[in-house]
């Protein structure tokens, strides 16, 4: 099996969630070396504890559990 790593910064402002993927690298080590670079740039170094790192292996389903939609009504958050 082969594994990558996708790595995302996501943080959370007023309950609205901001995430961005910054990139699928071959190794924990390389991923975990680009948020040293990141957490330098404006916005990143903003929220420097929010880097996420998550391995993956090819060809596998990653997403089994169903769908869940979540928005905010009337400054609730609904999840179904």
């Amino acid at each position: 099996m082969i594994t990558v790593f996708l790595l995302q910064h996501s943080y959370e402002v007023n309950r609205v969630e901001n995430s961005k993927i910054i990139g699928i690298y071959s190794s924990r080590e390389i991923a975990e070396s680009i948020i040293i670079k990141y957490k330098k740039i404006p916005g990143f170094r903003n929220y420097p504890n929010e880097f996420f790192i998550d391995g993956y292996e090819l060809d596998e389903d990653n997403w089994e559990e169903g769908f869940v939609s979540s928005f905010v009504l009337d400054d609730k958050r609904i999840t179904e």
